[in-house]
């Protein structure tokens, strides 16, 4: 399944910044103690516990294909949970890798309400269908509320995660976790705790996060009987079932048939060595009829899912995208391949309602799911490897710079060339070729993840309990840049931290100068070519200092210069 891919994580490198002012090192050297942060009315001194928590979902949205399992699958209810559990003491061997015990507990969201099953709701609704078929779709059998990794949907009573030595992190993989409330209100961003515990069953830390889930992967728009969309009509005419989750996909299997009439005839011997015996000649149409729901993933090979597919057949990726690039859109009439905007994306995808793209980059109104991906084609190309080949974030953050838009050319989706590695995600992770945020990790071995927040929801986003965690850790919202956040007490380094970050505190202040003296070039990289601040100079939160003319003050969001105290980089 999906963690065949996600879990050849590599461990070394640097992440996105994307609201500039990076966090604090760790590095060898003496510390300071007499640091704090004033934020939000908050004075983080970094005292309060021996231990740092820190989890997150490993995409930033996981889909699944709604309540009907029925007719055909793209997707299963699979979530992920990383950890990584900090000693904030000193500043080497800081990973906990073992001794403790780590579980997670389902939480309420903001609203109040609790998602502890994903069977049936309070009301005895059924919430999905999954279980029903999952041995005719992946040849499984878990147990209701049990996912195809073996993990449990997050309920009252706590689950472990396991350490997995390879990734450096804690993971509970597989949640079977669905996008309704057990009163049966839809929540697309259910809440878990995490909690770590020594062997004595004492806490040692503890954080809150979101387990984000959509069921938006809607093709009604275009497929159902009731769209009036008749260039997606069957040659047969509609299908017309009452259940709208269950109609649309009748109607795609039908078309599927018609254009491949022998797609399951030409390949039954290579379905039947994979374990799937249930397919019928006539087709998938005829397939689904009979009891045995379609997983699109057994003939289209999927990263997704670690699919290989059948011979002959193309990626599932390309096949969805290629294949829709020129539809007209039924609400503009512009084709899908033409629009510049997510709304396009968001026609299939998570969506209207959810809003997938809900993070720092998705609040900036000119940054589109194109600007990152480029058009439809783009990501459909031939040879393309899909869950793979996604964009970096050198394209974006590189030479001081912070551009809007990390593709060159709409229509192929070539990334911008990266002149510097300061932002640079790792290379070659996973895979040869590749480089990827959701698989880098940077700062002392954290994922950048960690610190940055998951594939687009990145901190701060739009969504209010996506910025809980960052808040409870360090005061305020966003990247998690205190260094108190996760050290008790300032290391002290000139380019040391996160993305080459020197220290900020006071011992700076005493300090900067002869840096400065000594390499001033290597300043203008985040204060810029002028010296008088850049958005990666600003600071996250509110800070004072005392210096030889008094003490002086940073608001929050302050893009900090050398003209606050000095006439210059040479002044006095």
């Amino acid at each position: 399944m999906e963690t065949r891919l996600w879990r050849k994580l590599l461990m070394a490198g640097l992440a996105v910044l994307w609201l500039g002012g990076c966090q604090m090192a760790t590095t060898s050297g003496e510390s300071e103690s007499d640091d704090t942060v004033s934020s939000g009315g908050t004075v983080w001194e970094g005292t309060a516990a021996d231990y740092t928590l820190l989890a997150w979902n490993d995409l930033g949205m996981h889909c699944m294909d709604g309540n009907d399992y029925s007719v055909f699958s793209i997707l299963p209810p699979y979530n992920n949970l990383n950890a990584q559990l900090i000693k904030r003491a000193g500043t080497s061997d800081k990973h906990v890798t073992g001794g403790v015990t780590m579980t997670y507990v389902a939480a309420t969201s903001l609203d109040g309400k609790y998602n502890t099953t994903s069977v049936y709701t309070d009301s005895n609704d059924l919430k999905t269908n999954f279980w029903d078929y999952v041995g005719a779709l992946f040849n499984a059998t878990p147990a209701p509320d049990t996912g195809l990794t073996g993990n449990h949907t997050p309920e009252l009573s706590e689950h472990t995660l396991s350490y997995n030595a390879a990734e450096q992190w804690w993971e509970a993989t597989g949640l079977p976790i669905t996008p309704y409330n057990d009163d049966g209100s839809k929540n697309y961003y259910p809440m878990v705790n995490v909690t770590a515990k020594d062997g004595s069953g004492n806490v040692l830390a503890t954080t809150k996060v979101v387990l984000p889930v959509s069921d938006e992967m809607d093709c009604r728009a275009c497929h159902g009987s009731a769209s009036g969309y008749t260039d997606a009509m069957p040659a047969g005419g509609w299908e017309n079932d009452a259940d709208p989750e269950k109609d649309y996909k009748w109607n795609i299997l039908r078309l599927h048939d018609q254009e491949h009439p022998s797609a399951v005839s030409a390949h039954q011997a290579e379905l039947q060595a994979a374990g799937y015996n249930g397919y019928d000649d006539a087709g998938l149409y005829t397939t689904a009829k009979s009891g045995n729901p379609v997983l699109c993933a057994t003939c289209h090979s999927t990263n997704a899912l670690g699919t290989t597919g059948v011979s002959g057949t193309k990626p599932l990726t390309e096949a969805l995208h290629a294949l829709h690039a020129e539809v007209t859109d039924p609400t503009n009439g512009e084709t899908l391949n033409s629009s510049t905007n997510r709304d396009a994306c968001y026609r299939c995808h998570p969506g209207a309602a959810t809003k997938c793209l809900r993070g720092a980059m998705g609040k900036v109104g000119t940054i589109q799911c194109q600007s990152c991906h480029g058009n439809m084609s783009a990501v459909g190309a031939q040879g393309r490897v899909g869950w793979l080949e996604e964009p970096n974030c050198q394209a974006c953050h590189q030479d001081g710079k912070r551009y809007e838009t990390a593709v060159t050319d709409m229509q192929t989706g070539t990334l911008r060339d990266a002149v510097d590695s300061r932002f640079a995600t790792n290379p070659n992770t996973p895979a040869s070729g590749v480089s990827l945020y959701r698989f880098s990790a940077g700062h002392g071995d954290m994922q950048c993840s960690a610190c940055h927040g998951s594939t687009h929801a990145i901190y701060p986003s739009s969504h209010a309990e996506d910025n809980l965690q960052s808040i409870a850790v360090q005061g305020h919202e966003g990247t998690v840049n205190e260094c108190l956040a996760c050290h008790d007490t300032v290391p002290r380094t000139s380019s040391g931290g996160p993305h080459g970050m020197h220290s900020v505190g006071q011992y700076w202040v005493g300090e900067h100068g002869d840096v400065a003296e000594s390499s001033r070039i290597g300043c203008t990289s985040c204060h810029g070519s002028d010296y008088r601040g850049t958005f990666l100079s600003k600071t996250f939160s509110a800070r004072s200092f005392s210096t030889e003319w008094g003490t002086k003050t940073f608001a929050a969001g302050h893009a900090v210069s050398c003209y606050d105290c000095h006439n210059g980089p040479g002044g006095d």
